[in-house]
């Protein structure tokens, strides 16, 4: 077993034009102020970091790490949410997703897609140079749109969409493999690896690559009724990075998991901040623990009802009262009788 480590924080909610949102020394101090030890890192937002520039420079990264150094803060992952995203875009989402990409790249899906690989490419090689072991993305989405069986869907259609998925990332995932860091995907509604049966299809076709693993979010597993503990058991060998965000799902005679087209805030299922909504995050951690995973416990925040200053503060304190420090000793070893393999023999009746 290992202790968990934290407790970190995303920026990705946080960065904004107003200090001290708005460069990474000012938002590390921040941070480091509510008690946060590692921060993950939005590589696509050009007030904290450059992405481009970090995978092409040692002297950079060292920069970044030192700036954080000088608050006590490390870097626990960086990520690629948007641009993993764009690896694989369904046409009904162009509009939606164009934003996301460099200007030159947008009304262009061909030439977006080439981006976003680049894009993560670079991610495998900054993240060697800054010394992290796991990577936050995306997987991208070519069949969401059919994610429910109506109309029917045509024969092949679901593997036809996974056999592409998997084309386009066995390169970014090779990449990574060479760069030593394991890719996390966020299993998440909207992205076709949403779920543990999606993340195997996905898995099979790029060979159990064994750069291809899972951030685990209970929160997106709350909101689809899906045992998000059973999900550690299951595949706790594959979990590198987790984000502790909390949901709540209160179904209702009017709406259900779908929600009805609300917005968030009346939404039966929706996030809420650390300790406000369903999420068991005690047995959590203990399941995570169990399995040694060694990674960080990173606040996600996203909450349709309180300040996201508040939900900083707080989150951090929530994570340190449930990191687990893991145990030296057996509770029972008081009652060690100091046996040995003979007296086993004899306890067993092997010497009769």
């Amino acid at each position: 077993m290992r202790t968990i480590k934290g407790p970190a924080i995303f920026l990705a909610q946080f960065a904004g034009d107003a200090a001290p949102f708005n460069s990474l020394p000012a938002i590390a101090e921040w941070a480091a102020s509510l008690g946060y030890k590692g921060v993950q890192i939005p590589s696509w937002d050009a007030r904290l970091f450059d992405l481009e520039k970090a995978a092409t420079s040692q002297d950079y990264c060292d920069e970044v790490a030192g700036i954080l150094a000088a608050h006590g803060l490390v870097v626990t992952e960086l990520s690629t949410h948007l641009q993993g995203q764009l690896v694989a875009v369904h046409p009904a989402y162009d509009a939606a997703f164009d934003g996301f990409a460099a200007p030159a790249v947008r009304g262009d899906p061909v030439a977006r897609q080439a981006w976003a690989t680049e894009q993560m490419k670079f991610a495998a090689q900054a993240s060697r140079r800054l010394g992290l072991k796991a990577h936050a993305t995306f997987s991208g989405a070519l069949a969401w749109p059919y994610v429910y069986p109506w109309p029917q869907r045509p024969a092949g259609l679901i593997e036809t969409a996974f056999d592409e998925l998997a084309r386009r990332w066995r390169p970014i995932l090779d990449v990574f493999d060479e760069n030593g860091v394991d890719v996390a995907y966020e299993i998440h509604p909207g992205e076709d690896l949403h779920d543990g049966v999606t993340f195997e299809m996905f898995l099979e076709r790029v060979g159990n690559h064994p750069r291809a693993n899972m951030l685990y979010d209970p929160s997106h597993y709350v909101l689809q009724a899906l045992d998000y503990i059973d999900h550690i058991e299951i595949y706790h060998e594959r979990i590198r990075a987790f984000h502790v965000k909390d949901a709540e799902l209160r179904p209702n005679g009017r709406s259900g998991v779908y929600g009805g087209y609300q917005a968030w805030a009346d939404r039966p299922g929706r996030f809420r901040s650390p300790g406000d909504g369903e999420v068991d995050f005690g047995a959590i951690f203990s399941g995570l623990t169990k399995h040694g995973f060694d990674g960080w416990a990173v606040l996600e925040w996203e909450c349709c009802l309180k300040h996201p200053e508040d939900g900083a503060r707080e989150g951090a304190e929530f994570i340190a009262s449930h990191i687990i420090r893991v145990t030296e000793k057996a509770f029972d070893d008081f009652a060690d009788g100091g046996t040995d393999e003979a007296a086993n023999r004899r306890m067993l009746g092997l010497d009769r």
